[in-house]
């Protein structure tokens, strides 16, 4: 059981941690942009983040999915990758189908792909609001001082 905890729970930092780096590259990257995102006209430009965001988001929670895929293939519990990967989507999703199951020493890591998952799903969330949020409020100002 310590086993499953001390794997689950290094798992989910690597994936936080992957969140985190990738979350830190996009607000690089949107920094870099601003002096264009908030030059007229601001809509298409919004338009335009939300849809770079909303790729990225999926992106990264795809590598989430990977990471626990490769962990589960590495300890043996799937003998190809299509099963892992499928696994590792249903939990990380919360879907939780019921057609693949983790053998029974190895259950508690489905649990904590869940929860990885759902923690992925709340901060990509709350990170893209804020990134369009935070365009938004920086087109409005630019508009504002230009009037």
């Amino acid at each position: 059981m310590f086993i499953q905890l001390a794997l689950g729970t290094a798992l989910l930092l690597v994936s936080i941690f992957v969140a985190g780096l990738s979350f830190w590259v996009m607000e690089v990257m949107t920094m870099r942009l601003h002096p264009w995102l908030t030059r007229e006209p601001h809509r298409p430009k919004l338009m335009l983040v939300l849809c770079i965001a909303a790729i990225w988001v999926m992106v990264q929670m795809t590598i989430g999915v990977w990471i626990w895929a490769f962990a589960l293939r590495g300890l043996g519990i799937f003998e190809a990758m299509e099963p892992a990967v499928y696994f590792s989507l249903v939990a990380f999703t919360t879907l939780g189908f019921g057609d693949i199951l983790l053998p029974m020493e190895w259950r508690l890591l489905g649990g904590l792909a869940a929860a990885n998952g759902l923690l992925n799903i709340g901060m990509v969330t709350a990170l893209l609001v804020e990134a369009l949020r935070q365009v938004r409020l920086q087109q409005l100002a630019t508009r504002k001082h230009s009037e």
